[in-house]
């Protein structure tokens, strides 16, 4: 009898076991409720642009809705020290650029948040030039003749940025550094503002992405030089390079990349960077990049972070050099 009981007893469980094991797979399951995505910056800008162009693609490709968050503050600082400290469960996601990931550490002597150790790279998500721009009321007409401009006038000419350490300020910096030259920074809190003072004359250079140097070109009031990238731009073809326009070792891009709390599981790092890359090969949604100034671009966590590791020495030399900290 007793013997019985328990054969009954093992067809009963046995019924409910595989039952039992699927809900558990389904629990483990990724993603299995929405993902947070962060954005450090305002929205309207280009990390708010990037990441909301590839958030729907995205979350269709892993069935899941991604809730676009913009932590602006402290030019991106605050943003990745919120996600820096999230769970590490592969369900919030922050973008990351040349300025939050490569440059903080070097600029900020008490940075809340240590990119390499405290966010795990996922993929490159896009990259593009910037346009090194002038007023159309100076005379130099290509990068060497302001060049000569500016160092027969030591100090003498501005130039903006949108604020300490953005890529307008490092890409200065690196112009000057390179060429020895001497300028004057104006940052910036509105893009629009940089561009009513280069009408005027007030500030004589800056360096916008694509979408807005092209827009402020055919209106006649500024004029662009060349693009920042080693390359010239497929956009802009007529423009050279930086580099190829005369000062050599001139190269900056800029980026933008996924990122996630350290931690995550590896297995969950692979399959959000398989969903990227396929909807990568998507040509409306490439188009949707180049509309926007950028190329659509990815490569695997172990490039990202290589490309990381050398973007941030680079610029650590750049901002010793040029003294911009803050405290």
């Amino acid at each position: 009898m007793l013997k019985t009981t328990w054969v009954v007893i093992g067809f009963v469980l046995s019924m409910f076991m595989p039952h039992a094991d699927a809900q558990q797979k389904a629990k483990d399951a990724y993603p299995n409720r929405p993902i947070h995505f962060l954005v450090p910056f305002t929205v309207g800008g280009g990390a708010d642009i990037a990441a909301r162009t590839i958030a729907q693609s995205l979350g269709d490709e892993l069935g899941q809705q991604i809730v676009v968050d913009n932590r602006p503050g402290s030019g991106g600082v605050l943003g990745m020290a919120i996600a820096a400290t999230s769970s590490a469960d592969g369900y919030t996601l922050v973008i990351g650029n040349i300025s939050t990931i490569a440059v903080s550490p070097a600029v900020y002597r008490k940075l809340p948040y240590d990119p390499i150790r405290d966010l795990a790279p996922i993929t490159l998500v896009s990259s593009s030039p910037f346009v090194m721009s002038v007023t159309a009321s100076i005379v130099p007409r290509s990068v060497q003749e302001f060049v000569a401009l500016a160092k027969s006038r030591p100090g003498k000419l501005n130039y903006a940025s949108t604020g300490i350490a953005s890529p307008g300020h490092l890409s200065a910096a690196l112009l000057s550094g390179l060429s020895g030259i001497q300028m004057e920074h104006v940052p910036y809190k509105d893009i629009s503002q940089i561009f009513v003072d280069m009408y005027s004359g007030q500030v004589q250079l800056y360096f916008p992405g694509i979408s807005p140097a092209l827009t402020q070109m055919r209106s006649g009031k500024i004029r662009a030089l060349a693009v920042t990238s080693t390359r010239r731009s497929s956009q802009i073809p007529e423009l050279p390079s930086v580099a190829e326009a005369g000062v050599p070792g001139f190269e900056v891009t800029g980026w933008y990349g996924l990122f996630t709390p350290a931690g995550t599981p590896p297995n969950i790092i692979r399959q959000i960077n398989a969903a990227v890359r396929k909807i990568s090969a998507d040509p409306a949604l490439q188009r949707r990049f180049v509309a926007i100034g950028g190329d659509l671009s990815t490569n695997t966590p172990e490039e990202l972070s290589a490309f990381v590791k050398t973007e941030t020495k680079k610029w650590a030399k750049v901002v010793k050099e040029s003294g911009m900290r803050v405290d």
